[in-house]
């Protein structure tokens, strides 16, 4: 059962070859510079930008990035120059939109002031402990691993939206990540953290081969693993804050994440019913009419989900939450459902329709697009 397989993933941590079980780096750690694209004034954005510039490490370069210099996030960039004047701190200003993708196109304008070999990419809402560094550049000493990727987990803004959307990573998510991982499957890597080197970067085309593609991040991973190269699942684990003020933005974003996935994965989308077990088995055990055999599997299935809850929860989550568990699930099938129903997703204030290639347009460029193919020809 899927319930069961989660909950031992979750407790199984397997350490990646080439990382060092020390928490100070090697003498020989190489310079690495961090790229963090940029958007908008973000819930905490200052926190999890400082934790970025207060790592153990020897030596270590950020690079932010904007379209706009009246950017919100200016700012605070700023002020973190001004905080760690003793740290490599720049910031890149461009509103060259190079594909569909803006973080991308943002990655590509930020490349020019990289200084460095080895390359961090970290989503800007991302907080990690200060061995971070040292701990994710580790496995790149091997010369076999193309990329490595961190798993992450939510914590909630106060408000039962927000809980929802934390529950989804923790409970669903990355539990089904590590699943797979345990499977031997490593077809996945996640904007939380990509570490690589800059040349296995210039052999799968540069950030430009990814620029239309919203899950840029997998794309990355993927492309890498073409070349024969592994992708490592760090034991790094990172922090995402969860905000989301309305059950409209909670669908909006996890429409996102789920329609995604399914065009990347189509059948491993179309299998992943299973990863709602409790709602799934109580549909089961209604359609067996109250069948034994069918009840104790829902009562097994419910056992299994409320241990694993328990053991992705973060540290301080109430016991109450566990009330909202039958909720999170319904809703996560519904959804998943409704990631069958149609191409278009939500990415801030833009809006994009994702192509059987997981690649994306906007939507007015997918319009444009089809009205030019329906159009009688000119004659």
């Amino acid at each position: 059962m899927y319930g069961i397989a989660a909950w031992l993933a979750v407790h199984i941590r397997m350490r990646p070859r080439g990382s060092s079980p020390a928490n100070t780096p090697p003498a020989n750690t190489p310079p690495v510079t961090i790229l963090k694209p940029l958007c908008g004034p973000e819930l905490e954005l200052y926190d999890c930008l400082r934790s970025f510039c207060d790592q153990a490490y020897p030596t270590f370069q950020i690079v932010f990035g904007v379209r706009d210099l009246h950017d919100p996030a200016v700012d605070v960039v700023r002020r973190l120059q001004r905080e760690f004047s003793a740290v490599d701190l720049h910031l890149a200003v461009n509103p060259m939109q190079h594909g569909s993708s803006p973080k991308v196109s943002n990655l590509i304008n930020m490349m020019p002031l990289a200084r460095h070999d080895a390359l961090v990419i970290a989503d800007s809402d991302i907080r990690v402990s200060r061995d971070y560094l040292a701990k994710v550049i580790a496995p790149l000493f091997d010369s076999q691993v193309g990329i490595v990727t961190c798993a992450y987990r939510g914590r909630p803004r106060p408000g039962l939206w927000s809980l929802l959307g934390s529950l989804f990573i923790n409970d669903w998510f990355m539990p089904s990540v590590r699943v797979s991982a345990l499977s031997g499957s490593r077809a996945f890597a996640f904007g939380a953290t990509i570490a690589l080197r800059r040349s296995v970067l210039a052999r799968i085309g540069g950030f430009h081969s990814i620029v239309n593609h919203l899950a840029d991040d997998y794309r990355l991973g993927e492309l890498t693993r073409r070349l024969g190269l592994r992708t490592v699942l760090s034991e790094v684990v990172v922090e995402t804050c969860v905000h989301e003020p309305t059950l409209g933005d909670l669908i909006r974003h996890e429409l996102r994440w789920l329609r995604t996935i399914r065009s990347v994965r189509p059948i491993g989308y179309s299998l992943s019913f299973v990863t709602f077990g409790v709602p799934v088995a109580a549909l089961g055990s209604l359609m067996a009419a109250g069948d034994r055999v069918a009840l104790v599997m829902l009562a097994v299935t419910a056992i299994a989900r409320i241990l694993l809850h328990w053991s992705v929860r973060p540290a301080g989550t109430a016991p109450s939450h566990l009330l909202v568990l039958p909720l999170r699930d319904s809703l996560g099938l519904i959804l998943w459902c409704w990631g069958f129903a149609g191409r278009h997703v939500h990415w801030r204030q833009d809006r994009f329709r994702v192509q059987r290639d997981g690649s994306v347009r906007s939507a007015r460029e997918a319009r444009e697009v089809a009205h030019t193919v329906s159009a009688p020809p000119i004659v």
